[in-house]
């Protein structure tokens, strides 16, 4: 299976485009780590410049090593919105409520 994960408000801290600020979210992580491990493939996709044009590329690839998320693609330039209305989205609170498998 392929699941795409949102960076900032999902993976860490929303710090609102202070991305420097961000601090991860440790649940998260391990639930998406257990996917990884269980080989299903990860993909991140992120809004991060998106409306500044500033390539934040460097620091999130350091942040998500650092904070040791495993993934295979990384996915800058998503498009901002006020809110994403999508056939698979699933919210993380409620992917988290509901377990590993859910969506």
């Amino acid at each position: 299976m392929v699941y795409c994960f949102d960076i900032d408000g999902t993976l860490c801290t929303n710090t609102e485009g202070a991305y420097e600020d961000a601090k991860p979210l440790a649940e998260p992580i391990a639930r998406l780590n257990a996917l990884h491990a269980a080989g299903h493939t990860i993909l991140l996709l992120t809004a991060r410049g998106s409306t500044t044009g500033i390539d934040w590329r460097t620091l999130t690839e350091r942040q998500l090593k650092d904070w040791g998320v495993r993934y295979h693609a990384l996915h800058l330039g998503k498009p901002t919105a006020d809110l994403y209305i999508d056939d698979k989205a699933v919210n993380v609170r409620d992917w988290l409520t509901a377990g590993p498998h859910a969506g």
